[in-house]
């Protein structure tokens, strides 16, 4: 990569910059729980992560009514929130993390964040972990299409007068790899998240990356 080219760097949040599982495996449990239900598997809900909060419960809970779903979504946006509010809340910045994002946006590159969280949601995680002054441009899936659909990739770039070619995005679920072929944007997938990395590079990857130390070359060599 010239070292004059700026790019947009878009991450996903949930299994690539925070380690949230426990806290989104614990809220859906309360979810089930509160509305009668047995509590899911907690491979199939860390298999969901990244999606939207509706398809998501609708993939979980798919041999439940429409109002049985709404009710799970609505348990579940409360119980995550009594959880995150806590002093204990266990949404960990995964190693490396916070050094990469401030390097990155120390050699004037846009940064964003692509997430099937809410805007709520997403404000309070980076607010949390003090990074949230290093991205440009939020995008969320209570008020995008949400992934695999290219509509996040697509108003972050409008958001910043990116072009396609100088865009990227990075993730750990094939959700959000599926989202940047979709969207004509290379990606790059991490191997400490949600998904395994054949999926990820199944799915389209152009790299797999196994700590943030090598996220810098990666971005280089793309």
């Amino acid at each position: 990569m010239m070292a004059d080219r700026k790019r947009l760097i878009i991450f996903d949040c949930d299994g690539t910059l925070v380690d949230s599982q426990h806290m989104i495996i614990e809220a859906m449990t309360v979810a089930f729980r509160t509305n009668g239900l047995e509590a899911p598997d907690p491979n199939a809900v860390r298999r969901m992560v990244g999606l939207s909060l509706a398809d998501a419960i609708g993939r979980i809970a798919s041999d439940h009514d429409a109002k049985m779903l709404e009710k799970l979504a609505a348990s579940y946006s409360d119980a995550f929130y009594q959880l995150r509010i806590r002093s204990d809340a266990h949404e960990p910045l995964f190693d490396g993390a916070k050094e990469a994002v401030h390097a990155l946006a120390g050699q004037g590159h846009h940064m964003g964040v692509a997430t099937g969280k809410s805007m709520r949601g997403l404000v309070a995680t980076l607010e949390r972990h003090e990074i949230i002054h290093h991205f440009h441009t939020l995008q969320t899936a209570d008020r995008n299409p949400g992934k695999p659909n290219p509509g996040m990739v697509e108003a972050a770039m409008r958001e910043t007068g990116a072009e396609r070619q100088d865009t990227l995005v990075i993730g750990d679920t094939t959700y959000d790899i599926l989202m940047a072929v979709a969207a004509g944007v290379p990606a790059i997938a991490v191997g400490w998240g949600y998904h395994d990395g054949d999926e990820l590079r199944q799915a389209g990857a152009r790299v797999l990356i196994e700590n943030y130390a090598e996220l810098a070359e990666a971005i280089e060599n793309l």
